[in-house]
């Protein structure tokens, strides 16, 4: 695999700043309940790229951004005819951590990059300069605590 090369924007924190200012802004819903809408099964999951993965891949839901760009674009499409001024990015558990439970840690730039990339294409489809559409980087908790131990037996032990 070949590293993408960045696509770096303008700032636009002070024109949505502005934005804030001037109305209410709307960002768009949950994305993992939207996934899980359509369904996708282990196949579905796997895409032709991870056709032979080693463990189940279902409920990765950041990796549909590899294998199932078009689940993913039409769920930000969907938010963003529905009046969504911010699309967040399908990248809620793109971190090492939480993709370890998949054996993926390898993965996590390019599922970041893949989700911010789909989802500046949609909201360029419907960006005007009357009303601008954002992207803003989902980041959830990871999978795993540092705080609280995951053996009820050794309250010391940490499995990050």
């Amino acid at each position: 695999m070949t590293t993408p090369t960045p696509n770096i924007r303008p700032d636009c924190t002070d024109e949505l700043t502005a934005t804030l200012l001037r109305r209410i802004v709307v960002i768009d819903g949950a994305m993992g309940t939207a996934i899980q809408r359509d369904r996708p099964d282990e196949a579905g999951y796997r895409g032709e790229r991870f056709r032979d993965w080693p463990s189940d891949l279902v409920g990765n839901n950041d990796l549909l951004t590899l294998t199932q760009p078009q689940i993913i674009e039409g769920i930000h499409r969907e938010y963003l005819q529905a009046g969504a001024d911010i699309l967040e990015t399908n990248t809620f558990n793109a971190n090492a951590v939480s993709l370890s439970d998949y054996g993926m840690e390898e993965l996590s730039y390019e599922l970041n990059y893949a989700g911010a990339a789909l989802a500046r294409k949609a909201a360029d489809e419907f960006s005007t300069s009357a009303k601008p559409r954002y992207v803003a980087g989902a980041l959830g908790p990871t999978t795993r605590t540092a705080s609280i131990s995951p053996d009820v037996n050794d309250p010391g032990a940490r499995n990050v």
